[in-house]
């Protein structure tokens, strides 16, 4: 079944925006420089050889010798002895016409580039995750530390006029030292925030190779979609199409092959064989003779009895095989287990950012409130001053909330094996550029 991009899946509102440095951006960075990516990329080069290796079996062999030697002959026949010079060459071909094993093992070389082909598919998509991951990261902290200076800059104005109040008599002490332990808290945090930020883009430019720079951040709400498709559905689409599943189905097959492989020592082998030898200055007596020696035919082989070790092979594969299909079944239960996690993630985030906006807006009528309350003299500057942080507070969540529901639809593509670069470049229709 088709997947459609993030962005019509989950039916995210589209919202033009010019670029800086976006998702996108990032992961092509990422692409270029991220050592593990790079690995990834050279074990699947290496893994691609696997089919050659295996061709490799049924194709003619072909080899070469030659030799130059000195022979001192010793005889006790009159006239024997002699010492003299020889050379000589060879060619051989053989052109295996039925080797079981060979045939089989060529169909486990092409799984294993399979195999390889789908472990550079998971470390394609564990890159998008880590980028959208250290992205939102940085973005988060920058939130924050924003947040903390919106509510350093409310506490000092509360500050100021509770110092003013004291000073005319209309206002105790205690609001004063409150707001003064507020902010020397803010101060705190900020200083932590601002820690926490730097190792966050330390880490993005573990991924990058250079300085993060500007990043474009969310603008403004988001609008979700409640209908992202059936929980079980998902999950089925999971342990069909999950990456690391289909690594697990492949190396069942091979371990399936593999019992019939290891069955073939028991059949004969039939190759056709060549051959041509020279040999010079071969001294018999007073005469020297050069030979020249040509072949060509079919070589049978029966294998009769090896102690054993076929036989033993070949239970050691039946046993390798349940082992495979156990995997399999292990990798299957999770892949579907990781949908279902990453669905409910989606499903309680998208209702988590509907709460978390219903929260601010309220926040908001709630400070607006305890504004005019402070004007008629019914609530304090401390009121306020909580109100406010209130809104504050809810919208560094909200953005949070709004970070964690995009990671969670980036994993739920993930575990189903749909996760691709489009995914980032739908989310970046959400950002606008950072300012300047």
């Amino acid at each position: 079944m088709h997947i459609k991009p993030l962005v019509l899946a989950l039916g995210l509102a589209l919202i033009p925006a010019a670029h800086a440095a976006n998702l996108s951006d990032v992961y092509r960075d990422a692409l270029a420089y991220d050592a593990q990516y790079a690995a990834a990329r050279a074990a699947l080069q290496a893994g691609q050889e696997k089919t050659a290796q295996g061709r490799a079996g049924l194709l003619p062999q072909v080899s070469a010798s030659g030799n130059l030697r000195y022979n001192d002959v010793d005889s006790s026949l009159p006239g024997g002895d002699a010492q003299y010079g020889s050379n000589g060459f060879g060619v051989s071909a053989m052109q295996p016409i039925f080797r079981k094993q060979n045939q089989v093992q060529y169909e486990q070389a092409k799984n294993q580039t399979r195999i390889a082909e789908m472990q550079f598919k998971v470390a394609e998509q564990d890159l998008i995750l880590r980028v959208a991951q250290a992205y939102f990261d940085v973005l988060q902290s920058q939130d924050n530390i924003a947040f903390i200076n919106a509510q350093k800059a409310a506490i000092s104005e509360q500050l100021a006029s509770a110092k003013r109040n004291f000073e005319v008599g209309t206002a105790t002490i205690t609001d004063t030292h409150e707001a003064q332990a507020r902010y020397d808290l803010a101060v705190a945090q900020e200083i932590a925030e601002q820690n926490s930020l730097n190792i966050r883009l330390r880490a993005l430019e573990k991924l990058i190779g250079k300085p993060a720079g500007a990043l474009d951040s969310l603008a403004g709400p988001i609008q979700l979609k409640t209908e992202i498709g059936n929980i079980d559905e998902w999950a089925e689409r999971a342990a069909n199409g999950n990456l690391q599943t289909e690594i697990q189905r492949l190396a069942k097959a091979i371990a399936d092959q593999e019992i019939e492989r290891n069955r073939a020592g028991h059949y004969p082998t039939l190759d056709a064989v060549a051959g041509y030898t020279v040999n010079n200055n071969q001294n018999f007596g007073t005469q020297k003779v050069d030979t020249r020696t040509a072949s060509i035919g079919l070589e049978l082989n029966l294998p009769v009895y090896q102690g054993g070790l076929v036989s033993s092979r070949v239970r050691e594969a039946v046993a390798n095989q349940e082992k495979a299909r156990q995997e399999l079944q292990a990798a299957s239960r999770d892949a579907s287990l990781s949908a279902r996690q990453a669905w409910l993630n989606v499903d309680s985030g998208a209702a988590r950012v509907r709460a978390l906006e219903q929260a601010l807006i309220s926040s908001q009528a709630q400070l607006d409130s305890t504004k005019l309350g402070l004007s008629v003299g019914v609530r304090t500057g401390l009121d306020v001053l909580n109100a406010e942080q209130q809104v504050l507070s809810a919208r560094r969540d909200l953005a949070g909330a709004r970070y964690a529901y995009l990671l969670s639809a980036l994993s739920l593509k993930a575990a189903v094996g749909a996760l691709s670069p489009a995914d980032l470049a739908a989310i970046d229709q959400h950002l606008k550029p950072a300012a300047k």
